[in-house]
């Protein structure tokens, strides 16, 4: 009997691995639930950064884009550069694909995945207490358990972040009505701290503060008609850089590990969208070149230190509560459904999995997609659109297994 290849993840990456793997007749076991993080781990109202262009999940066949789905339902259509998409739609949209695609879905949470050993393959063991044995393994589990809180912050909550309480994290927020008449501090330069820091202007906040760490580093877009004209388009704007993240990934892998830990971090880094600045300006409070040094909670309340570049610069901010709006980082260590002597096997570089050409780690038969390929294959993994890259060449490699 042929053993399934397992995936584990459901969201754009997982999906579209997935379809990619059962159009090639590979046995495919998928586990997760669908869109997760779309659909409970970002504001409603949000807006997606990326355009039309850069926000279809990578098929291996035609009829299953974005316009494909609105056009099937009947949604608005977004086509344009112009548009912005929805959070909302993004993810019915994922759902749809989903449904199409990936209809054999277990909506299941895999616990531990061990090496067999010699024999190789992989025993996995589901919540469900159900236990099989797979030949290769994709972890596709994207931004799940990588929410990364300042240690600064982490120290005045010894708890951990929690939405009810002085500090949180910007994924743990669905609902921001809740902090209507409250004073809120939001800490981040990113287009998920911009675009928090709106929604909750819009949604009554008594006021709003952004703080960043550097001077400068509330800055928007450029809209679709200010992009230079004589550079190579690609789903991020017009650069040859940016080309060459978008079409040849590959490289990347090639680069001295400090240089790519750079690139995945500064190249399309913080930057909020264009359509954003206007409703962000006379709205939002900007604190600039201040960095965290200390945090404390009185009475319930967050109470930071923030420092400046110079001596004696430091002083203090009080708030109803804290959003780190702060990223995520990739850690092995975090993937706990790993198991221990797995994950002391793995090569690590980067930030991440070290990875060879087919996303397969040093791990025979371990795959890794999404953001944690992008210490190997640079920042175009962050974005739903390096599906196209990342999916029919992993496939293609687990099947030839």
């Amino acid at each position: 009997m042929t053993l399934p290849v397992a995936v584990i993840g459901a969201g754009p990456y997982g999906l579209s691995t997935a379809a990619h793997l059962k159009a090639r007749a590979v046995p495919t076991r998928v586990f997760g639930s669908p869109m997760v993080s779309w659909t409970d781990h970002m504001p409603a109202g949000m807006l997606l950064k990326s355009t039309p262009s850069a926000s279809d999940i990578d098929a291996p066949q035609p009829g299953h884009t974005l316009l494909d789905y609105c056009l099937d339902v009947g949604e608005r259509r977004y086509e344009s550069d112009w548009d912005a998409i929805p959070v909302e739609t993004f993810a019915g949209y994922g759902l749809w694909f989903q449904r199409r695609l990936v209809s054999g879905l277990e909506r299941e949470r895999v616990v531990s995945v061990e090496h067999r050993g010699a024999g190789g393959g992989f025993e996995l063991k589901l919540d469900s207490g159900e236990q099989f044995a797979a030949r290769a393994v994709v972890v596709a589990t994207g931004l799940t358990g990588l929410s990364r809180l300042p240690a600064e912050l982490a120290a005045a909550v010894p708890g951990g972040p929690s939405p009810a309480g002085p500090v949180s994290h910007s994924s743990q927020h669905r609902d921001l009505s809740a902090f209507a008449g409250r004073d809120v501090v939001i800490i981040g330069a990113g287009q998920s701290a911009l675009e928090t820091a709106v929604l909750l202007a819009e949604a009554g906040a008594a006021t709003v503060r952004v703080v960043a760490r550097r001077r400068g580093a509330v800055r928007f877009g450029a809209a679709p008609d200010e992009q230079p004209p004589y550079k190579p388009d690609t789903p991020f704007g017009r650069a040859w850089s940016l080309y060459a993240f978008s079409y040849h990934a590959d490289r990347f892998r090639h680069l001295p590990a400090p240089t790519r830990q750079y690139l995945v971090r500064r190249v399309l880094g913080p930057l909020g969208a264009w359509w954003l600045r206007e409703r962000f300006v006379g709205r939002v409070q900007v604190t600039e070149g201040k960095r965290v040094v200390a945090a404390r909670v009185e009475s319930g309340q967050p109470v930071l230190t923030l420092a400046g570049e110079g001596r004696g610069t430091e002083s203090e901010l009080r708030a109803d509560h804290v959003i780190a709006a702060t990223g995520y980082r990739v850690d092995v260590a975090a993937m706990d459904f790993l198991g221990p002597g797995l994950r002391t096997r793995l090569a690590v570089s980067a930030g991440g999995p070290r990875l060879g050409p087919g996303y397969q780690s040093s791990v025979p038969g371990l795959f890794f997609t999404g953001l944690p390929a992008a210490a190997s294959f640079g920042p175009v993994m962050r974005f739903v659109c390096g599906t196209e890259y990342a999916s029919p060449r992993l496939a293609r490699t687990v099947a030839a297994l």
